[in-house]
């Protein structure tokens, strides 16, 4: 079953998917994916190397099954110290 999900893009993320968020409409974080880079290759590439929060909680697993209107945070990896 889909949610509609809140995406919040941050650092090379927001700057790929071109807006600091939106809407989705997915079952799982892989069906996200596919949604958000259908039209955004630079996008698609991007998120090769992110992670993923889901309502403050990592997410690894693609396939699961994501809660109702979550939140999903988009992190490219971060520099620094």
């Amino acid at each position: 079953m889909t949610h509609l999900l809140l995406v919040r893009y941050f650092a090379g993320a927001r700057a790929a998917a071109g807006r600091p968020e939106e809407k989705v409409e997915a079952a799982t974080l892989a069906e996200l994916v596919a949604a958000v880079t259908a039209e955004r290759p630079r996008l698609a590439g991007v998120l090769t190397a992110c992670s993923f929060l889901v309502d403050g909680t990592a997410w690894r697993d693609r396939d699961a099954a994501l809660p109702p209107a979550a939140t999903v945070d988009v992190l490219p990896p971060f520099a620094g110290g």
